[in-house]
């Protein structure tokens, strides 16, 4: 079938802004978006610029807005974003971060958030055996936390950040949660102390677009209001 992709486009180096280009691909309705920006870089315009690597939903570099929902491309099929022959598919950068170029953003700022939370272990304590043991049952506490691959969907489906630029963000927070809810870990205290300031976890309003984005099926709202309950238990 034949569609139509309508890409926003920008070079900071050349443009005064950005704009849409439109271009014409044949593709299966099972191939993946991916599959379609390839075949647009290989054969129609090689300056295309986005992110690829593993191709397969686990790094999280080709996240991107696709009509208008945050995703990643290499899982995003024709057909789900496309009802007949000739539709078009809009794509265009993730929201909330400067464009380097095109389709590719600079994730500086949702890294340093992400870093600010200490997303890692936390405990001085001694081993008293080789590791620190964890139960199924402990680990079943924040399992699905633990698959988040730092794509930033759920950063630029956030509405809270479009007036709250400060905002910590979901993946901080919900990668918060994971450690905080980790029974080998000793830093929750410090954690909830930096998630309690006015740009922390208060300002979501459980609007759940990050939970709908996000391409790992982490249910990141709940693990949101989780951690307000854990500043409100810390403190009683």
């Amino acid at each position: 079938m034949k569609i139509n992709l309508n890409i926003q486009r920008y070079n900071p180096a050349t443009d005064d802004d950005p704009y849409f280009q439109s271009y014409s691909v044949e593709v299966e309705p099972t191939e993946r978006l991916l599959d379609a920006l390839m075949q647009i870089k290989r054969f129609q315009d090689g300056s295309l610029g986005f992110r690829k690597s593993c191709a397969h939903g686990v790094c999280g570099s080709d996240a991107m807005r696709i009509n208008g929902k945050a995703g990643l491309a290499c899982k995003t099929l024709i057909k789900d974003v496309t009802e007949i022959e000739g539709d078009t598919i809009t794509v265009e950068p993730l929201r909330y971060m400067a464009i380097q170029r095109d389709l590719i953003v600079d994730q500086a700022e949702f890294f340093e958030k992400y870093r600010e939370i200490k997303p890692f272990l936390i405990n001085e304590e001694q081993v008293a055996e080789k590791e620190r043991l964890q139960s199924q049952e402990e680990r079943m506490h924040f399992d699905d936390t633990t698959n988040c691959i730092l794509c930033a969907s759920c950063y630029s489906a956030c509405p809270i950040l479009e007036d709250q630029p400060t905002f910590i963000g979901p993946a901080a927070i919900a990668q918060a949660y994971r450690f905080n809810a980790d029974s080998r870990d000793r830093g929750s205290a410090e954690r909830l102390q930096i998630l309690d300031r006015p740009d922390g976890v208060h300002l979501c309003q459980n609007h759940f677009k990050c939970t709908q984005s996000c391409p790992r099926s982490i249910l990141i709202t709940k693990r949101i209001n989780e951690t307000k309950r854990l500043i409100k238990n810390s403190k009683e």
